[in-house]
């Protein structure tokens, strides 16, 4: 079964950051964690699979039947080393290790309320018949999801069939990590970047003083002061990464291996800079037309 066809945004903090002391659970869970980046997003698919195929149903993954946050929830991270992030001079991630939580049932729950707030009332009703719950009864539970979460914003923020250009700002266009694997298939197939916290919001803060002088307050603007402002919730010691994720499925070996999308955004800032406006047109219809086909799949799906 393909893994979902998203890419995601993580913080991993250091583990002091969750509490003094941690709770025990969770650093048992960092001291044995075996869970990938590439089997994370499998077992995320997996529980939300789970919840739905419950009787009754699950309203949101990873909780028990009577709604209380199942023991996973705590447990289920993704570790990273410190030696594994690439930093610019003077700058330090950690002390390790670093801990991502996955979260799924707060993020499950941010994205049931949009959808609540934002869906057509015959989908909304087909959904919150199927699960057995009536409009009222569903806010209510995602908002108590939501309210269990410890820290000041969730670690993971994904986005299905494509990528926000302006996450490209955050990092290093040269320290991208590239395995094609054995496919396109291959769950160990990846495209990913590193940063160090600090790097990360110096960038996101360049990048949205360019435009918005530029570009004014909306649209790749919001972007920035949106992402900016989320990475702020975090541990100044974090570490972030940005993630192909399923998308890695999508798009074949050669122009996986010749994506040039964080070089050309950063090529944009450039150009804002100088004000080159043709350098700048000719960079966002590149992007567009690249970014566009990929997302245009979800139509047929």
């Amino acid at each position: 079964m393909p893994r979902p066809f998203s890419a995601y945004l993580r913080v991993y903090e250091p583990l002091s950051a969750f509490g003094d002391p941690p709770d025990e659970r969770l650093v048992a869970a960092v001291e044995h964690a075996t869970m990938t980046r590439a089997n994370s997003i499998a077992h995320e698919e997996h529980m939300w699979l789970k919840s739905q195929l419950a009787k009754p149903p699950r309203l949101l993954p990873a909780e028990l039947a009577d709604g209380r946050p199942a023991p996973s929830g705590l447990t289920d991270v993704l570790v990273l080393r410190p030696e594994d992030v690439p930093t610019t001079e003077g700058v330090t991630v950690g002390p390790g290790p670093l801990v991502c939580p996955l979260e799924l049932r707060p993020r499950s729950a941010a994205a049931l309320t949009s959808f609540l707030d934002d869906s057509h009332p015959a989908l909304r009703a087909a959904v919150l018949d199927a699960n057995e719950i009536n409009l009222e009864g569903a806010r209510a539970r995602a908002a108590a999801a939501l309210g269990q979460v410890h820290s000041a914003a969730l670690h993971v923020l994904s986005v299905t069939w494509t990528i926000p250009l302006p996450w490209f700002t955050l990092v290093d266009p040269e320290q991208r990590v590239l395995n094609l694997g054995t496919g396109m298939d291959d769950p160990e197939r990846e495209m990913s970047w590193r940063v160090a916290m600090s790097d990360a919001r110096r960038r996101v803060a360049k990048a949205r003083d360019l435009a918005e002088n530029v570009l004014g307050d909306q649209g790749p603007t919001k972007v920035l002061v949106d992402t900016d402002r989320w990475l702020a919730a975090f541990d100044a010691n974090s570490a972030v990464e940005l993630d192909y994720g399923g998308l890695v499925q999508l798009i074949t070996d050669p122009l996986l291996e010749s994506d040039t999308s964080a070089e050309e955004v950063h090529s944009i800032l450039d150009a804002l800079e100088s004000g080159d406006v043709e350098e700048l047109t000719d960079l966002f219809t590149g992007l567009r037309d690249y970014w566009g086909e990929l997302a245009a799949r979800e139509r047929f799906n």
